[in-house]
């Protein structure tokens, strides 16, 4: 089976949509499309046809889009089932408890609430959509969970393969990685990534994807055992949860 191509599409100010391209079948797919005429260019760019609008959560900047593309292209809409009243335009409902295929490929579906309530990602073998709940380098606010909630949902995503490439909602890396900074600046990786992300930012460049194995070495989401984050916020004994919380309790006002 040929690999999937995948494009960004930077969107807004910061967001990416992504145009998931399938040889085999023909098939063409944007995620997150949070305005239609960036789509619309990239399409043109490479000739393709809109098939399927993949939505990874409710929120505008990942939906609004969708009811210019389903019009102009007979689109079909796929989002998450348990939110589905908030997806402008859905079709189909998905979720982790059903089988769903796009173009002959067992799409794996993970809910990992916390950021919104029905938040879903898109796995197709090693790449993975993961919206606004696993950023690199970082994680979304809670708007709709608890932290419990969103550790359970960033635990889900860390089970898949190390090579998993991460494709995320936003260009906030560089934040991210000054945020991460703060909490574990002896972190070598985390370091490295440092200089590595800012170089690409003073060129213009994305810093996405990442990948799995990358963000449980540099994103301190992922790492709340880290004897270092555990120092550094004076919680050398307490759980997980518990370091996630105040983590995500900074970064909301770093």
């Amino acid at each position: 089976m040929t690999a999937l191509s995948v494009e960004l599409v930077p969107c807004l100010t910061d967001n990416y949509a992504y145009l998931i391209g399938d040889a085999d079948s023909g098939l063409c797919a944007v995620v997150d499309p949070s305005e239609a005429e960036p789509v619309r260019r990239a399409l043109a760019a490479h000739g393709w046809r809109l098939s399927h609008i993949l939505n990874t959560h409710h929120h505008h900047d990942h939906t609004g889009g969708n009811l210019a593309l389903k019009s102009e292209f007979d689109a079909t809409v796929v989002g998450p089932a348990k939110d589905r009243e908030r997806i402008p335009g859905i079709d189909v409902g998905v979720s982790e408890n059903e089988a769903w295929q796009w173009g002959g490929r067992a799409a794996q579906i993970l809910e990992i609430p916390a950021h919104t309530r029905g938040h879903i990602a898109f796995v197709f073998g090693d790449i993975a959509f993961t919206g606004d709940t696993l950023f690199a380098m970082g994680c979304g606010r809670l708007f709709e969970g608890t932290p419990a909630m969103m550790w359970e949902s960033l635990s889900k995503l860390m089970r898949l393969t190390d090579e998993t490439r991460i494709y995320c909602g936003h260009e906030y890396t560089l934040n991210n990685a000054r945020f991460a900074l703060t909490l574990e600046p002896g972190n070598a990786a985390l370091k490295a990534r440092m200089a590595e992300v800012t170089a690409a930012r003073d060129r213009g460049a994305p810093t996405v994807p990442s990948t799995l194995l990358l963000e449980k070495r540099t994103n301190p989401f992922l790492r709340p055992h880290s004897a270092e984050i555990r120092r550094t916020l004076g919680l050398t004994t307490a759980g997980d949860v518990e370091v996630f919380a105040e983590m995500r309790r900074r970064k909301d006002s770093f």
